[in-house]
């Protein structure tokens, strides 16, 4: 057998191991979503979705706990966007390629491994303890900034490094300042690749249960009137009904799965969607 058959049958081999590999993986994940959605989807009504839970959380509703994570995701987005993208633009487009810039992208890289459990204790002695902002929404969302931040520098970084020199280099020969060149040609062109990246970090941020375990939430709370209320989250209140609850109510698990499992993939879609959208725009 000769070499080229062998490597083309080497190739076809490694081709069909990743095919097999992909099909098991998407069909995991459309049993989990098909399943979740067949126990879930049931219980999700109109009063499911805007009332309150009564008889302890039995009954009723879960729109404070919906509420309370839309706040607290709307709260991370405002410190970590502007904070993360603006470091990202920083170590891309005007940092120097020294040791200290490689040792910084390397305390990124670390802090984005970092598991939440260890940003939800960070989170209760800074924001809760020391700063005194007690158990509230606004320390909760803190802590979620400081998890999302390595996630967004990240993708920031990354999707200017895509765009081409040669448009900054065009730019710039035409007069334009760095500053300019950054502003009016390479972010609008990153902008696609920063926002979709930045809303996959906000989706995990909405997910996460240990970090607001210790900043923000409690078993029962009414709607937050201001940033120094305790709220109810939706992975917080799954947790709570699926181990802690005193009458089982498989209902409310379910649907709070499924509402979040939802919510969370319908703003992806969406993200992925506008992406598509914006880079036919984009040309060069």
């Amino acid at each position: 057998m000769s070499r080229v058959k062998r490597a083309r049958m080497m190739e076809s081999l490694a081709k069909g191991i990743m095919g097999i590999a992909t099909l098991i993986v998407v069909g995991i994940a459309l049993f989990l979503l098909g399943y979740l959605a067949y126990r879930g989807a049931p219980s999700v009504t109109w009063e499911f979705l805007s009332q309150a839970p009564r008889k302890a959380m039995t009954e009723g509703g879960i729109h404070p706990v919906i509420m309370g994570t839309v706040y607290l995701v709307l709260g991370t987005a405002a410190f970590a966007l502007p904070i993360g993208i603006m470091a990202g633009i920083y170590l891309s487009e005007f940092a120097p390629r020294n040791l200290w810039t490689r040792l910084i992208r390397l305390a990124i890289t670390n802090m984005a491994g970092v598991p939440s459990i260890v940003y939800g204790l960070f989170g209760f002695a800074l924001f809760v303890m020391s700063m005194r902002l007690g158990v509230s929404l606004i320390a909760g969302a803190l802590t979620l900034a400081c998890l999302t931040l390595p996630v967004v520098i990240t993708v920031t970084e990354e999707a200017l490094r895509r765009i081409p020199r040669e448009l900054r280099q065009a730019s710039m020969a035409l007069g334009a300042t760095r500053i300019r060149t950054v502003r009016k040609v390479v972010l609008p062109a990153a902008a696609p690749g920063i926002v979709t990246g930045s809303i996959l970090g906000l989706s995990r941020a909405a997910g996460e249960t240990a970090p607001v375990l210790f900043t923000a939430v409690a078993f029962f709370a009414p709607m937050p009137s201001s940033p120094l209320d305790q709220t109810m989250a939706l992975p917080y209140h799954l947790y709570i009904m699926a181990t802690q609850a005193v009458r089982p109510a498989p209902h409310v698990v379910w649907g709070t799965a499924f509402v979040l499992v939802a919510g969370v993939s319908i703003i992806n879609i969406i993200a992925a969607t506008w992406r598509s959208a914006q880079r036919k725009k984009i040309k060069w």
